[in-house]
């Protein structure tokens, strides 16, 4: 199957402040609409980052779907609108959404507010520096198992074990280890 440029994988990053006492109604709230989520074709999981400042219940939460499309679907859906009008008592503000697509996903942070992805050759050298060992251990590993299979299925075999080991592992911990290059608090840091 290839893949349509025009819909790449998807993820949404939600930020959203609870009123002082309403916490555990609003992770009510959240527990039907992430519940909600899951029963959407292309849901490929949610990450909930709950508040760390009490007197300031911000909550994140991040969706991934493997398509824009499919995250269009959810969130034009008669559930997810449901359950945001419940969570619109509970809230303070307005949500901070943004939906990112591509290799910006893999260079998100949990406790940051918003994501801004890194410049693109940062995340190219920290992509290079990550994916070199990966692939020559899958390669180590895998090829002599596969080696009855035909040259184009172990490549693919080869391939999805990389960018999942990538996108799950990988680059999470790649993310924390460099984030100071990555992230830089002040800009005359590069």
């Amino acid at each position: 199957m290839i893949s349509n440029p025009n819909d790449p994988p998807t993820t949404v990053d939600i930020i959203q402040e609870v009123k002082p006492g309403c916490e555990e109604a609003f992770e009510d709230v959240l527990l039907g609409l992430t519940e909600a989520a899951k029963t959407f074709d292309g849901h490929l999981g949610v990450n909930v980052f709950r508040p760390t400042d009490s007197t300031h219940p911000e909550y994140r939460i991040v969706f991934k779907f493997d398509h824009l499309s499919s995250l269009q679907r959810w969130e034009n859906s008669a559930i997810r609108k449901t359950w945001l009008q419940r969570a619109e008592k509970l809230t303070v503000g307005s949500r901070k959404m943004q939906v990112l697509t591509g290799l910006e996903t893999w260079f998100t942070l949990p406790n940051r507010s918003a994501i801004v992805p890194p410049p693109r050759y940062k995340m190219l050298v920290i992509t290079c520096i990550a994916a070199f060992p990966t692939l020559n251990i899958i390669n180590f590993i895998l090829q002599p198992l596969l080696v009855i299979l035909s040259p184009l299925l172990r490549s693919l075999i080869a391939t999805v074990v990389l960018l999942s080991l990538m996108t799950y592992v990988v680059m999470p911990r790649m993310t924390k280890l460099f984030a100071g290059w990555l992230y830089p608090t002040s800009k005359g840091k590069l």
